[in-house]
Order: C-alpha cells, then structure tokens, then sequence
C-alpha cells in the first residue's frame, strides 16, 4: 500500500479487509483485549479515551507496544497514539463501517509526521503485515466470534533462503503446496495437526491459516518472514473452547521440542 502525503508532511498508510458480523461483534474482536487477543498478540485494552493499550509481540517485555487511547467512539472507532523513535508519535485509527448482508469493513490507519521518505517502507510493511493479520481476523469472526482463546507463538531461525526454510517447515507437516479448502493431517512423528486450510499466500509471501479440528478446535498461522539476512519461522496457534487450555500445554511443548530441532540455535561465538 502507497504512502499518502500532503504538503504539510502529514503521511499516512492503510488497510481494510470485510468480515462477517455486526458493528458490535467486529467492535469486540477489534476494541477489547481478550477479542484482539484471539487473532493477533496477547493484549490489554483500557476501554476508554485516555486508556492505555499493551501488545505483547514477546513472552518478556522487551517487544511490548504501549500506545494511548485518545478517542473512543464504540463501536466504529477509536484512535490510539503511540511514540516510536525516528517518525515521533504515531496515531493508528481503527474504524469499522458497516456493510449490507451482515458484514463489516475494518479499517485500520497509521499516521504520522515526517519531512523525508526515511520511514515509509517500514510503514509500508506495517500494510502489508495487517493485511495477513486481517485474514486471522476473518476466519475468527466467521468460526469463532466472541470466543476467548489460549494461544501460543514460537520462532525457528535460520539463515535462509526463505523457500528453503519455508519448505523445510511444511514438507514434514503434510503441508507443502496445500490449497484453500484442503483438508489436512499431520503424519506421525511431529506436532499434532489437523483441519482445513483457510488461506494460502502466494510463493513471493508464503503464508498458511489452517481452522482446526485437531489438537482442539482454533486456528494455526504459519509463515517465514526475511528481516536483517535472517528467515524467521513463525507458527502461531489460536485455541478455543473447553479443551483448549490442555491442549496447549501439550501442543506447545511438542512444538517448541520439534522446531528446536528443525531450526537449531545457532551456537554462540568461540
């Protein structure tokens, strides 16, 4: 998505994606912490203007983004600001505008304030990056809405090429070149997995979003993302329902035991 600029300096850049749900429902996947929580990070919501929101893209800390709510309008808007070195304070404006046949558009926009182009791809893959998110939206608001869920997040890095690592993930799963609709199994002798492929990305972006049946019912989000001569692996689970909080213990540690495996650490410097 291309950055927006007037002659002021204001920039900005957006993505939206329909999902089905009234305002309501889109507004608490959307605008409360347990609903973002089912599809992005873990994250805490205050549900008001002046309110703090908390996403944590780690199990510490040290990747948290702390941002403040300055306007809340439920439930088709609210903005929050956030500080971020090099552009200064960024404002990101959530909105949902509804849709005939019980259906909604999300929207979300980041704003800032620059006088050079310095920072406009990093805000271009801030696009693209939600319009993946948006697709775990999606597929939650259709299967899952207003549920809570357990998730988890784990890593393998690997010096790539991306292909490689992205085959060198899936092949083992059952899951190279699997198609949208495909019904899939893992085999034995890696982590439990089963379900149906919801979303599939295109060879230059890989990317896969299965809807579960098998550890428990939720959603599972594969893909490699390239950054600093690096191929970082990501496999996410969103789990619900009674089962989920059992299964995630064991699904966890099966997965975090064969990805260690896969993508072994890369040994410290002699």
């Amino acid at each position: 998505m291309t950055v927006k600029k007037d002659a002021s300096g204001h920039r900005s850049v957006q993505a939206e994606v329909e999902v089905p749900g009234t305002p309501e429902a889109v507004w608490r996947a959307i605008a409360t912490g347990p609903g973002i929580s089912a599809w992005f990070v873990p994250t805490e919501l205050e549900e008001r203007a002046g309110g703090t929101t908390v996403s944590h893209f780690a199990e510490d800390s040290s990747m948290d983004s702390v941002a403040k709510i300055t306007t809340w309008e439920p439930p088709h808007r609210f903005v929050a600001e956030a500080p971020q070195e090099g552009p200064g304070p960024v404002a990101t404006e959530w909105s949902v505008e509804t849709r005939s046949g019980d259906t909604c558009v999300v929207r979300v926009v980041h704003r800032w304030f620059a006088s050079t182009d310095d920072w406009d791809g990093q805000f271009e893959g801030h696009a693209h990056g939600w319009r993946s998110f948006f697709r775990l939206l999606r597929a939650y608001l259709a299967h899952f809405p207003g549920q809570h869920a357990v998730s988890f997040q784990l890593m393998g890095i690997t010096s790539g090429p991306k292909a490689a690592a992205w085959e060198a993930l899936t092949r083992p799963l059952g899951l190279a070149g699997a198609t949208v609709g495909t019904r899939v199994r893992a085999p034995e002798g890696v982590p439990s997995l089963g379900g149906i492929v919801e979303s599939s990305g295109p060879s230059e972006w890989p990317e896969l979003i299965l809807r579960l049946d098998t550890p428990a019912p939720g959603l599972a989000h594969l893909f490699p993302l390239e950054m600093g001569g690096q191929v970082f692996v990501t496999v996410r689970y969103f789990l619900f329902g009674e089962q989920a909080p059992g299964a995630k213990a064991h699904v966890e540690a099966s997965w975090r035991a064969w990805m260690a495996r896969l993508f072994p650490p890369a040994a410290p410097p002699a």
